[in-house]
């Protein structure tokens, strides 16, 4: 009689639960997970490296595009490396539309994570009904940088202009129109923070609305009480940040204890978990959009009330505005020179970190006195996630390992960067 073998099978990276190109190579016996062995560089677009043949300003961009879910948060990282670096720090106003933006962020990050996590799950209702809010969330994002997506919204020494008088509103067509139209346009009418008011006002019974739909869901409960449970101790011997850390039980944010921006300036409490397992860490990313619509509605109170200048005054390092350019020829060579050579950043090296919705999102950075980065180095908090993989599925049945990758909320563009 032939020896009982254990299956060795792919899971991903066309898998419609791998989200995007996470390849596991899975060890199963029957459907019981034996080991996971994680392959990352299906991906890889050297971005770090990219980062160190471009000036400086120029690579904002590509921040964007780590983890293209959660753009500003990872811009902020990086436009604060080079102002630590420079010794410069960004007008009070703008820190607060920096606090306003990674809130804003935050929600749109975790409204993909419960739609595609649902989804992963069985729960299809759910989907739509988070890019429902998420659409207005991009709304906010296109009418202050002009992208939806990649938004190069944070500079060094602050924001790339203030936030608009007015929002726009949508056009009729043979969907909308009439009552219907005036009423999507209703919060259209003032400027953009009393569009982002309306919003936030809004927005705590929609979360509501989630929670009807899964909080006591007994299948949700099924597919996630109990799964992949991570010790205090086990999270911080892995390395594990945001989410995947408080839901252990363990109360570390760095809004509150490394605080940056305007974070110390306004009200909020750190959602932690007690069992650690993907129902706590699915409570948690819940609580914290709670959270995270108080900060924006104290960021949206403080600036309606403050105006005030949204980036240094300074021409080695923010632009003239246009007129000035068209006008004054030393600022016409201040502009020119900012944006072919860049600016000079002192030698020295700094690591600077913010509290990003999948966790720690670091940026290390060498200057060398030149205009380009020496050396930069992303810390990434999904890829220590993803390292946890095999101690968190092994033993679990092979549904169960569509779980953690949602749990884990992982996003390639940073893993892989």
């Amino acid at each position: 009689m032939s020896e009982i073998k254990n299956y060795t099978m792919n899971f991903g990276p066309q898998h419609p639960a791998a989200h995007g190109v996470l390849r596991l190579i899975l060890e199963l016996d029957g459907e019981l997970v034996e080991h996971a062995d994680p392959h990352v560089g299906l991906l890889h677009r050297a971005t770090e490296k990219l980062a160190e043949s471009k000036p400086f300003n120029q690579s904002i961009g590509y921040m964007d595009r780590l983890d293209y879910v959660s753009m500003m948060c990872n811009e902020h990282a990086y436009v604060r490396s080079i102002e630590q670096l420079l010794g410069i720090e960004a007008p009070i106003r703008a820190q607060y539309i920096r606090t306003l933006f990674d809130e804003i962020t935050r929600l749109r990050n975790h409204l993909m994570w419960i739609g595609t996590h649902g989804l992963d799950l069985g729960a299809m209702a759910l989907f739509l009904y988070a890019f429902r809010e998420r659409e207005m969330l991009l709304d906010m994002y296109e009418a202050v940088s002009g992208a939806r997506l990649h938004a190069t919204y944070y500079r060094p020494g602050g924001v790339y202009r203030d936030l608009p008088d007015s929002m726009p509103k949508h056009a009729e067509s043979k969907w909308t129109k009439g009552k219907d139209l005036k009423k999507v346009n209703e919060w259209r009418e003032g400027s953009m923070l009393d569009f982002i008011e309306a919003f936030a006002d809004d927005f705590d019974s929609k979360i509501d609305e989630y929670r009807t739909l899964l909080q006591d869901n007994r299948i949700w409960k099924q597919r996630t009480v109990g799964i992949a449970v991570v010790s205090p101790e086990q999270a911080k011997a892995w390395g594990f940040s945001g989410p995947m850390l408080r839901g252990s039980g363990v109360e570390w944010d760095l809004r509150k204890k490394q605080t940056y921006a305007a974070y110390d300036k306004v009200d909020f409490d750190i959602p932690v978990g007690m069992n650690g397992d993907c129902y706590d860490r699915y409570l948690v990313r819940m609580e914290e959009m709670v959270q995270s619509n108080r900060i924006i509605k104290q960021c949206v109170k403080w600036l309606k009330a403050n105006p005030g200048p949204v980036m240094v005054d300074d021409y080695k390092v923010a632009p003239p505005n246009r007129t000035m350019m068209k006008e004054d020829m030393e600022s016409m060579i201040h502009h020119f020179k900012l944006f072919t050579e860049g600016y000079t950043v002192p030698a020295g090296e700094v690591y600077s970190a913010v509290e990003a919705p999948k966790g720690e999102f670091g940026v290390y950075m060498i200057s060398d006195d030149s205009n380009k980065p020496f050396r930069m180095k992303v810390r990434a908090p999904g890829f220590a996630h993803l390292s946890a993989m095999n101690d968190m599925v092994k033993g679990h049945m092979l549904a169960d390992v569509v779980a953690v990758i949602g749990t884990m909320d992982i996003v390639f563009g940073e893993i892989d960067r």
